[in-house]
């Protein structure tokens, strides 16, 4: 259901507006299979304001759509692919902007092997290994950077979204299955998994799993449920905290240096957090009511920094002052920021919406911005996260099924 959910919404930015009877669809070959075996999953929409792919986007959608299981027939993919290009091309995105600076950086990338991956999260592991979870592929990744070469570790709940990725002090990697509703454990020796379900039906879509101080939990958060969740790592007992307010949807996680776990409220301009002992939950509202705070970074004075994907900035708010402070990301308020982290307190973040995608720096004590272009378009950047050694940010590149860093060099 929340797989099919996914590619309904994937395509909710290109197909929009009324529904459409068969007769109605324009003419050309491709046309039977679109109108009849698309809508099997998903409602069929016209085309309408926003949206559109490249030949290239429309055949990273289909495959992600064989992946799930949409039975397309296979000598007809060709033709519904050229008739989805042919009547819903991409539109004009933003162009990047790109600002000069001190700072060099050299970008390493390489595609994934299973077509139709739509990496979602990296993992840089302390052995020099990058994961990747495959959400539409069911798999999580391996990538060698001293090499190339790359594994596969297929999950064995069908259809289990794998969201974010976390490794243990036994180098376990953790993983939230976000279309499975479970927290997973990959043993990556032995490639056995183990899967522990959640205990509420309601907590169907966990997403970005964060260890606390000394392994002993897992939180995460659970977007579509309006949850926060915590694993104990000992007894496997998961509980699950709901959000006061409906349609928060609780996203990107990070811990201060106390260990509060901070949050973001993608469905309102809000940030929250939780103390880990009481469990008292707090929620900070943003000042402009059209923010909203995608993923989430902190610096080394527990300021909290976030993309906000609407309105096309970058976001501080500092805790213990309760100080909000803005800038307007370099490209413009339509290239919807995703991807955020923190290296030595310097903000690094992507522009998903230009094209191609713009990997940003921010240095907070000169508030400077510095920008480039990520020569594989990053397809949607939405999430990194530093290296062990700090040398470099490992990323996700959705869109264009490809794994990534980039090393940087003062």
């Amino acid at each position: 259901m929340l797989a099919r959910l996914f590619i309904s919404t994937v395509l909710t930015g290109v197909l929009g507006g009324a529904a459409l009877a068969q007769e109605s669809w324009p003419e050309g070959k491709g046309k039977d299979v679109v109108s009849t075996v698309c809508v099997s999953c998903h409602e069929a929409r016209r085309f309408t304001a926003g949206g559109g792919y490249t030949p290239e986007g429309w055949q990273t959608v289909l495959d992600m759509m064989k992946n799930i299981g949409a039975p397309i027939p296979p000598d007809r993919f060709d033709d519904v692919k050229q008739y989805l290009s042919s009547n819903w091309p991409e539109k004009p995105k933003p162009k990047p902007v790109v600002i000069a600076g001190d700072v060099k950086v050299e970008f390493h990338s390489w595609q994934v092997p299973t077509p139709g991956s739509r990496p979602h999260d990296p993992l840089a592991t302390r052995d020099g290994m990058i994961w990747w979870s495959g959400q539409s592929a069911n798999v999580l990744g391996r990538l060698d950077p001293r090499n190339g070469a790359m594994k596969e570790f297929t999950l064995p709940t069908a259809l289990s979204g794998p969201h974010g990725l976390i490794e243990d002090k036994q180098g376990f990697i953790w993983y939230a299955a976000n279309w499975g509703a479970h927290i997973g454990r990959l043993d990556p020796k032995t490639g056995e998994v183990a899967e522990y379900f959640m205990p509420d039906a309601k907590a169907k879509d966990p997403h970005t799993p964060l260890f606390d101080r000394g392994e002993k939990h897992i939180w995460f958060t659970l977007q579509q449920a309006n949850m926060v969740g915590r694993f104990d790592m000992a007894s496997h007992e998961i509980k699950l905290i709901t959000m006061p307010q409906a349609k928060s949807q609780p996203y990107g996680m990070v811990f201060d240096s106390r260990g509060t776990v901070f949050f973001e409220e993608f469905g309102g301009p809000r940030l929250a957090s939780i103390d880990p002992v009481t469990f008292e939950l707090k929620e900070y509202a943003l000042p402009n009511p059209g923010t909203r705070p995608r993923r989430l970074a902190i610096t080394s004075d527990d300021r909290l920094w976030y993309t906000d994907y609407s309105r096309g900035y970058l976001g501080m708010y500092d805790p213990k002052t309760g100080a909000t402070k803005e800038w307007a990301s370099p490209s413009g308020p339509k290239t919807f920021p995703y991807a955020i982290t923190a290296l030595n307190d310097v903000i690094w973040y992507v522009e998903g919406g230009a094209k191609p995608n713009l990997l940003v720096r921010f240095d907070p004590r000169t508030e400077k911005f510095q920008s480039w272009e990520i020569p594989t378009g990053g397809g949607v950047v939405r999430n990194m996260m530093p290296t062990v050694d700090g040398k470099g940010i490992v990323m996700a590149e959705s869109g264009v099924n490809r794994i990534g860093w980039f090393e940087i060099r003062q």
